[in-house]
């Protein structure tokens, strides 16, 4: 069915065929090309029947169909044969050009005789003849052809590389690859990556190219311990080619690297992200490279003993591990032994052995900043403690470990969880009975211990709803089991919980408070109502006493509510120094060096988590010490000493390391510690701390924490220019299946996506941000409560679409976040978009952009002027200075030079001549001083007033040791006198 009305005149023709020009290659662009064809045998003329053609191929050309681009081609020749002056000298070029893609073509289809292939390459050779073209692109083809076959290709090579180029030879790039692989067939590593430099560091490139040159240099670069540029080019080679079935020999090396690196979790991930080519790729020899370097890492990842693991392959049917190798491995084979039997050669197995028998060439290569162990694949597990502690802690007998587990609990030892854990598995697996022991107590009383120990986690969590409820079950079942005590202590734990829900609204704190008021209030009662309380029970009691009213301090800041804290907290520390209650002691001191800090107090919450800190080191327990340390190094950064900081979060951190990673925060002590490392200048630091807590939040099931930290992390790394990085990062979490299930928060993807789309911009892939970026404001179009945050991200799409030329769209772009920001203002960042659209336009349109860059400035005007009447506080340039200078660019890029200098000598006026302590006002200043010197001298000729006003302004700045800025007027002025 056709996709759109058929064009009905040759202009309409034109431009879908220029608009379909812009898709992506692909199905829908071919699907659109064939309904073009067809519309353009309607003429007729031949001229609009070319193009289609042209167009058509070029489609299945690079949307991976060579069986069909040979018989678009074969129209094509036989319309030049029979009316060759249909072609004018474009279409000829462009005719004698494409004999190169059927010969391409021709070779990945193994069904194709190696006669016919031959016979093509004389076609081409005597067509180029009579029409008078050099033969080098011919050399060129029979060459690439010689080294597809197999044979000796010394001879092809210097028939090929030896003659001068012409215009119809391969553009440079692809050259220069083919002289590279020329060499690393011969084994030359060095000298094949100094003949690819070119094209590796971009001076060089073409459709296919740098991402062909790329996949190929991965391997010879790390043979030559270039782990770095290997590591670099990997990630931005692979982006280029992800998911492009024209492109899936390359994506196959990538995979390939990965196996050889230690990346076999990252190859994993990225065998999922390109899981539509094993169906889309028509090419059989783009399918023969993809399976081979797919081969590749599922036999590394086998090899590994990960054979079971689950693995993204042929779509119908769900794969393992080793099913998919066995079923790609027979694939890949029978397109080898395809080719070789065409081709009278062993080449293609031969070749194939050779990269299957590759050992790794790395044990460990860091490609991105969250590494991926193939133990990520399988299902997520919660953390444990180290394994041979923990080993050596565990009872073998049922009875035992219920009884470890409930003293380890009372003490509130972090292995407790591990029990629980070994526990919760045995009584799932339904093939134990309940041991008739009394010490274990009735089966009621075990299961409520289970409850408790979820609830607990649940809680930790911040599912505060889920918790209440599973303690309300567990204290349900105490009671079944005769245990008043710990249903008491169950029901305490529930009506906490059930405090800690968050209420929305604008009296949402209020409302929180009087929560957890009457929560405290109920606890007392339980603690006063419940006879015969073990002493652990009633320090647990007073604990959670003490802390509901330290949340109720938390939320509402308020002083009349730090007396009742620390109250409670005396009674807490009271009691548990009376029995000698080790950790209820510990808990005290360090809730009360919380409250401290709360009530803005932290010199008191220093000292006593000082005290606190000598208490743990003489007498335990050794499992308060990284929170204690965790606490401290939070207090030093809020009073300002980040080196303190990281000193006691450095060591927590140590510390933690011999617990189970989600009972001592260990996540929240990296992210605190890569704040100091922030505070401490040391961003490459913050950076590995920031993705180690993101990564334990993930494995401890605290999704939207890792994917907050790790948004955090792609941040600092735009920040720090590593552009690749920052995206490969967002890639990966973007790929995770909670995203494009919609189970993770709508406005925390947007802030990812956002991330990636503003790292693609810095990292000039312009047309991927600015798609990233349309797509977004269409969708954040819909957050009525949130229009602010829509003003910003149309703000932002309409500056790349006037990057990208694109100033129809750019104007509704602008349109929408001039809306948006009427409902919720964002004065600063409209007007720096409106002046640089307005500048932008003028620079690409000249003259005929004039009308429309004024109409932005005007809308700048009235933003300023709401500013204005707002009262808005300005943090960077003045609106009203930066809209004149823009004002006097604009009209200077349009020719409009006297208006120009009238608006700059506005914004010097504006200004004011700048002062010793004017920093950023001086460099503003010498720029419109600049800009104006140029306008006045060169543009309308009046050089000596420019030259009083460039020399004025290079003794002021040169007086306030400005030389930098100083030197660039004396150049100006110094041209002008020149050209006087």
């Amino acid at each position: 069915m056709p996709t759109a009305p058929a064009p009905r005149t040759t202009d309409e023709l034109h431009r879908a065929l220029q608009e379909n020009d812009q898709r992506p290659y692909g199905r829908a662009r071919t699907a659109t090309a064939e309904e073009l064809v067809d519309s353009a045998e309607q003429f007729a003329e031949p001229v609009p029947l070319i193009h289609a053609l042209l167009a058509l191929q070029e489609a299945y050309t690079y949307g991976a169909e060579p069986r069909k681009s040979p018989v678009v081609f074969a129209r094509l020749l036989t319309l030049f044969d029979e009316q060759p002056d249909a072609f004018d000298e474009r279409l000829r070029h462009l005719l004698f050009w494409r004999f190169k893609w059927v010969a391409n073509a021709l070779c990945a289809l193994p069904e194709i005789p190696l006669a016919t292939l031959r016979q093509w390459l004389t076609e081409m050779r005597d067509r180029y003849e009579k029409a008078g073209l050099g033969l080098q692109p011919y050399y060129g083809q029979a060459y690439r052809l010689a080294a597809h076959i197999g044979e000796d290709t010394t001879v092809a090579y210097e028939l090929w590389a030896g003659r001068t180029r012409t215009r119809l030879s391969d553009c440079e790039a692809c050259e220069i690859c083919e002289r590279a692989l020329h060499h690393l067939a011969a084994g030359d590593d060095e000298r094949a990556l100094r003949t690819w430099e070119p094209v590796l560091a971009g001076t060089a490139s073409c459709q296919e190219e740098p991402a062909r040159s790329v996949s190929h240099a991965l391997l010879p670069l790390l043979r030559t311990g270039r782990t770095d540029r290997a590591r670099a080019l990997h990630l931005a080679g692979y982006r280029a080619c992800r998911r492009n079935p024209s492109k899936a020999q390359e994506v196959g090396r990538h995979l390939e690297f990965c196996a050889l690196t230690g990346n076999e979790g990252r190859g994993m991930e990225l065998l999922a992200e390109n899981r539509n080519l094993f169906d889309d790729v028509d090419s059989p020899l783009d399918l023969y490279g993809f399976l081979t370097g797919v081969e590749v890492l599922l036999q590394r990842v086998d090899q590994l003993g990960h054979g079971e693991l689950p693995a993204a392959g042929y779509a119908g049917r769900t794969w393992t591990v080793a099913g998919l190798r066995a079923e790609v491995r027979g694939r890949a084979a029978d397109l080898a032994a395809r080719f070789d039997a065409r081709n009278g050669t062993t080449a293609h197995t031969d070749r194939r052995n050779a990269r299957l028998n590759r050992a790794p060439l790395l044990d460990a290569l860091e490609l991105t900043l969250r590494t991926r162990s193939l133990d990520d694949a399988a299902p997520a597990a919660p953390v444990a403690a180290p394994a041979a502690r923990m080993a050596a802690g565990l009872p073998g007998s049922l009875p035992q470990l219920v009884l470890r587990a409930r003293t380890l609990d009372e003490q509130g030892h972090p292995d407790a969880q591990a029990c629980w854990d070994r526990l919760r598995t045995l009584t799932a697996a339904g093939d134990r009975t309940h041991p008739e022991d009394p010490a274990v107590g009735p089966p009621a009383q075990l299961r409520a211990d289970l409850l408790a120990d979820e609830a607990n986690r649940a809680g930790g969590k911040d599912r505060f709803a889920d918790a209440a409820a599973l303690h309300e079950e567990a204290a349900a079942l105490y009671d079944d089991a005769g245990l008043p005590g710990h249903a008491a202590l169950a029901r305490a734990c529930a009506l906490l919980a059930a405090a800690e829900i968050p209420v929305r609204g604008a009296d949402g704190t209020e409302a929180q408070a009087s929560a957890l008021t009457a929560a405290h209030a109920a606890t007392v009662r339980l603690h006063e109502e419940t006879p015969g309380l073990a002493p652990f029970q009633e320090a647990r009691l007073l604990r959670l006493r003490a802390t509901a009213l330290a949340l109720r301090l938390q939320a509402s800041r308020s002083e009349e509510h730090v007396a009742p804290v620390l109250a409670e907290i005396d009674l807490l520390h009271t009691f548990a120094t009376r029995h000698d209650l080790l950790g209820g002691i510990a808990g005290a001191l360090l809730l009360r060096a919380s409250t401290y800090a709360v009530s803005g107090d932290l010199p008191a919450a220093v000292a006593e988590t000082d005290s606190l800190l000598d208490r743990l080191k003489a007498h335990g327990p050794a499992w308060h010490l990284p929170r204690t340390l965790g606490l401290r190094g939070r207090l030093h950064l809020g009073l300002r000493d980040a080196q303190a900081a990281h000193a006691d979060l450095t060591e927590a951190v140590r510390l933690a390391a011999d617990w189970p990673a989600d009972t001592m925060d260990t996540a929240r002590l990296h992210g605190d510690l890569a704040n100091a490392c922030m505070h401490l200048g040391r961003p490459e630091e913050a950076l590995r701390h920031l993705t180690r807590s993101a990564e334990l939040d993930l494995r401890g099931g605290s999704r939207t924490d890792a994917y907050c930290t790790y948004g955090n992390a792609a941040q600092l790394t735009l920040d720090l220019g590593r552009f690749e990085d920052c995206i490969a990062l967002l890639d990966s979490l973007l790929s995770e299946p909670d995203v494009p299930a919609g189970e993770l928060d709508d406005r925390l993807v947007a802030q990812l996506r956002l991330t990636r789309a503003r790292a693609l911009h810095a990292g000039d892939d312009l047309r991927a941000a600015t798609a990233e970026f349309v797509a977004l404001a269409a969708e954040s179009a819909g957050w009525d409560d949130d229009p602010g945050s829509h003003a910003l991200i149309a703000a932002e799409t309409a500056v790349l679409l006037g990057e990208s030329g694109e100033f129809g769209p750019a104007r509704e772009a602008a349109d929408q976040a001039l809306d948006a920001h009427a409902r919720a203002p964002r004065h600063e960042q409209l007007s720096n978009c409106l002046r640089e659209l307005a500048r932008l336009q003028a620079q690409q349109q000249g003259p005929d952009g004039l009308d429309g860059a004024r109409a932005y400035l005007a809308d700048a005007g009235r933003v300023a002027e709401q500013a204005r009447a707002a009262g808005h506080e300005v943090h960077g340039r003045s609106l009203d200075t930066a809209l004149a200078y823009e004002h006097g660019r604009v009209n200077a890029y349009a020719g409009e030079y006297e208006d120009a200098l009238a608006a700059l000598e506005k914004a010097l006026t504006l200004l004011g001549e700048p002062g010793p302590d004017d920093g950023d006002r001086a460099g503003e200043w010498a720029e419109c001083v600049r800009l104006a010197g140029a306008v006045e001298g060169i543009y309308l000729e009046r050089p000596a007033p420019a030259l009083t006003r460039l020399d004025s302004a290079v003794s002021r700045l040169t007086a306030l040791g400005r030389t930098e800025e100083a030197e660039e007027l004396r150049s100006l002025a110094a041209r002008l006198r020149d050209e006087a």
